[in-house]
C-alpha cells in the first residue's frame, strides 16, 4: 500500500531535508540532464533506506534497476523505451503516469503498481498539453483501476488534500506546496499529518 501522501523532489539534498518529517515514500525526479544522475539517486535511496522509507525514480529506470530502487515512475513516452519485464523480475515496482483513456489502457495493460492522474488542478510545474482533471475525474479513474492505487498529482495544497482522498485517490503526490514553502519541513510535517489522519 502506498504512502497516503508524498513529496516529489529534485535532488538528493532535498531528499535529506523532508526525511526526518515523517515521509515514508517520496519521489526522485531530477529534470536537469546535467546532474550526476546516478550519483543523486544512489544518495538518495542509500538515505531512503537507512530512514525506512521507500524511493520513487522518475524516469531513469535503468538507473533506479541497477541501484536497487524499491519503484520506478514513468511518464507514457518513457514507457516507450522501459524494459518493464527487468524491472518486473527485479522486483521494481512501476508507477505510470496518465492524463486520458488512451493512455489509461495502456498503463493498465502493463499492470503498473499504482496510476497516477494529474494534473488535478493547474500547476505551475511545468506546461501541460492537458487540461485540469479536476476532482471527478479521480472517482472515475477509480472505479476503472480498482483496487490499485491510484495517485493524484498537480496543483494539490494542503488545504485541497481532503477532497482529493473524498473524491477516490487513495495517495497525492506534492510538490510546490512543499518545496516552494517558505518552511518546507512545516510544511511536510503537516502533510504527513494529514495524511495520517485521513488513513
Amino acid at each position: 500500500m502506498l504512502a497516503r501522501v508524498y513529496p516529489v523532489v529534485e535532488s538528493a539534498e532535498w531528499v535529506a531535508r523532508l526525511l526526518p518529517c515523517g515521509v515514508r515514500l517520496i519521489q526522485l525526479r531530477i529534470k536537469d540532464p546535467q546532474a550526476p544522475l546516478r550519483e543523486q539517486i544512489r544518495t538518495a535511496h542509500a538515505l531512503c533506506v537507512r530512514a525506512g522509507a521507500q524511493l520513487v525514480v522518475n524516469d531513469y529506470w535503468q538507473l533506479a534497476l541497477e541501484e536497487g530502487c524499491d519503484y520506478v515512475h514513468l511518464g507514457q513516452g518513457d514507457l516507450d523505451g522501459a524494459d518493464v519485464p527487468a524491472l518486473r523480475r527485479a522486483g521494481v515496482r512501476l508507477g505510470i503516469s496518465t492524463h486520458d483513456e488512451q493512455e489509461l489502457e495502456r498503463a493498465l495493460a502493463l499492470e503498473p503498481d499504482y496510476v497516477a492522474l494529474g494534473p488535478i488542478y493547474p500547476t505551475l510545474l511545468k506546461v501541460m498539453p492537458f487540461a485540469p482533471q479536476g476532482l471527478s475525474r479521480i472517482g472515475e479513474w477509480k472505479r476503472r483501476i480498482g483496487s490499485r492505487p491510484l495517485v493524484a498529482i498537480g496543483g494539490l495544497t494542503l488545504e485541497r488534500l481532503a477532497g482529493v482522498f473524498a473524491a477516490g485517490a487513495d495517495s497525492a503526490a506534492v510538490v510546490n506546496d512543499i518545496v516552494r514553502n517558505a518552511d518546507p519541513e512545516a510544511r511536510m510535517r503537516a502533510w504527513v499529518a494529514a495524511g495520517e489522519a485521513a488513513a
